[in-house]
């Protein structure tokens, strides 16, 4: 008894497809009613996700509302012919999602930006710590502190200081190890 009513179960697929494929909307709507929930199983099986599965099953049905006038149901089931859009589309985002990732992954992770406050803390203890040292430096006999000026302070090899203070390179590294062992000293106490 097929007399074409929309909320008739005795009305095959085929029957619907063809009248929905003629705009009549009702028709699809009876197919949307009869396959959503076993389509919406259909692509939570593929993707193992409520949400994407209902992204699917409505992908899949707007898909199937786009191109009714275009298919020709092969059996008597529209559920084959949506399982397989479900799936294709299924296909479709996980690859797009990959290639998602993959330029995610491309993108560098932007430049660290240093805070000014920073910066400018960081200046000023190195300056209050250069101020402390030089303080302590001063402290220091002579032979030593000519010694740390120019081997520590201006950056002077040892044979250089040597020459230049016209003494023998074991008297400036002995004066170095002196001044360095005195200047650890001043500067813990600090």
């Amino acid at each position: 008894m097929d007399d074409g009513a929309p909320g008739d179960r005795a009305v095959g697929d085929r029957a619907l497809w063809d009248r929905a494929s003629s705009g009549d909307e009702a028709a699809f709507g009876e197919l949307f009613e009869r396959h959503a929930e076993a389509v919406w199983n259909h692509a939570y099986r593929l993707t193992g996700s409520w949400s994407a599965a209902e992204d699917l099953t409505s992908n899949t049905f707007l898909t199937a509302w786009r191109r009714r006038a275009d298919v020709t149901l092969i059996r008597d089931s529209a559920l084959p012919w949506l399982y397989t859009v479900a799936g294709n589309a299924a296909r479709d985002e996980h690859r797009g999602a990959r290639r998602r990732l993959r330029l995610l992954h491309k993108i560098p992770d932007p430049p660290v930006v240093s805070d000014h406050a920073d910066a400018v803390a960081a200046r000023i203890d190195g300056e209050q710590r250069l101020r402390e040292i030089v303080e302590a430096v001063r402290t220091l006999p002579k032979s030593q502190r000519a010694v740390v000026e120019l081997c520590l302070l201006g950056d002077l090899s040892v044979a250089d200081a040597a020459e230049l203070l016209t003494v023998a390179e074991v008297t400036v590294r002995a004066h170095l190890s002196r001044a360095r062992t005195r200047l650890r000293t001043l500067l813990e106490e600090k």
